[in-house]
């Protein structure tokens, strides 16, 4: 398969095979898909995928630069969602429902994503996509008419790619790099409930078991060190890529106070002016909450309001991230020291799943217990690069 350009532009040529000749895991409906997008289009599948199967609710992910910016269940709309896209969340199906979810963990990076889902698209999912700032999708089929009106988003350049659900990967995998070709076995470890041994704390609840097994799926296709906020079945905030766990840890909270405080009545009543764009609006709304505005921008944002908005006070945000509670917390690889502990006790996190094997499990298990959080291991890492 010939692929539009390599990572970059000016790696022009680039080309895609089967490792086995003839046996492809995807098809390409309508577009080109470049490396990047081959990339996000093999691991989104395999989470959704994964998810569905290990969870049996449809899964979405929304996917950017080899890591999800969110990923959830099919579930209830809120309001907020609902008010932001403008829809009837009465009228938004089961898979339409996963993806606008997992959309709304991280909407600000969420904005041309790799879309990703776990069962065939139907019209409620295409008429949503429509509407959104998207790259391209992945799903095991399109139902009728689905294609084709898919394919008329970025003037025709949106890319529609059909997974084979029944597909099996080789035993192992390889990748070069420098001249040097690595290979590995495949990690066929089944996700499931059995991997969670009970570590402090009382016996997780099904939401809890649940969340977490969805956060493990999440980590199995981000890339490393990661750890995963969850709630409700969605991601709240995925943290990616950082060489410390615990800079994870601190980037993946601000993410889920972000999209709790996207709930706050003082952002939802910030009074915009008639007509602004939906992702002028949510990036406007993130830097409201960041409160850190450059002069610059301070000057843009009063020309998108119809009055002076007020700041949020230290105060207001404190009162109202106590409100955010039965959060499910877990992490790619063990977590080395406390300092997780407590800054995700910050983030209403009331459940982790990390493997453990840590020489400071027995801290971290202390730090768990005097905040009232329940702990279990996997004793399964799921590092990803």
């Amino acid at each position: 398969m010939q692929l539009r350009y390599g990572i970059n532009p000016q790696r022009s040529k680039a080309h895609a095979s089967p490792t086995t000749p003839g046996s492809y895991p995807i098809q390409v409906l309508h577009g080109q898909p470049s490396y990047i997008n081959m990339l996000d289009a093999l691991n989104a599948w395999q989470l959704v995928h994964e998810a569905n199967q290990a969870l049996g609710k449809p899964a979405a992910a929304s996917f950017k630069h080899l890591s999800p910016a969110g990923a959830a269940l099919s579930g209830p709309i809120d309001q907020v969602t609902a008010e932001l896209h403008g829809i009837d969340s009465e009228r938004i199906t089961g898979l339409a429902s996963a993806y606008l979810r997992a959309r709304d963990a991280d909407p600000k990076s969420s904005y041309g994503d790799f879309a990703a889902v776990s069962h065939p698209v139907d019209a409620s999912l295409a008429d949503l996509l429509t509407g959104m700032v998207c790259d391209g999708i992945i799903a095991p089929g399109f139902e009728p008419g689905t294609v084709e009106q898919l394919s008329k988003k970025k003037n025709g350049r949106f890319l529609i790619m059909e997974a084979a659900p029944r597909f099996i990967p080789p035993e192992q995998e390889s990748r070069e790099v420098y001249g040097v070709r690595l290979t590995q076995d495949r990690d066929r470890v089944r996700l499931s409930q059995d991997l969670f041994e009970l570590i402090v704390g009382e016996a997780l609840p099904t939401k809890a078991l649940d969340d977490l097994l969805l956060g493990l799926a999440v980590l199995r296709y981000t890339q490393s060190n990661s750890v995963c906020y969850l709630r409700d079945g969605m991601a709240l905030g995925i943290g990616a890529g950082q060489q410390s766990r615990v800079d994870c840890t601190r980037l993946a909270g601000a993410k889920a106070d972000s999209w709790w405080l996207r709930r706050h009545p003082a952002v939802r009543g910030l009074p915009f002016v008639p007509h602004i764009r939906r992702q002028e609006k949510i990036n406007w709304q993130i830097r409201f909450i960041e409160g850190d505005l450059t002069p610059q921008e301070h000057q843009r944002f009063t020309q998108v309001l119809t009055e002076p908005a007020d700041e949020l006070t230290s105060a207001q945000r404190a009162t109202w991230r106590r409100r955010l509670t039965g959060v499910a917390f877990a992490s790619d690889g063990y977590l080395p020291f406390r300092d997780n502990i407590d800054h995700a006790h910050r983030h209403g996190v009331t459940y982790i799943a990390e493997p453990g094997g840590s020489i400071r499990s027995d801290e971290v298990a202390d730090a768990c217990r005097e905040h009232g959080i329940t702990l279990a291991h996997t004793s399964l890492r799921l590092f990803h690069h």
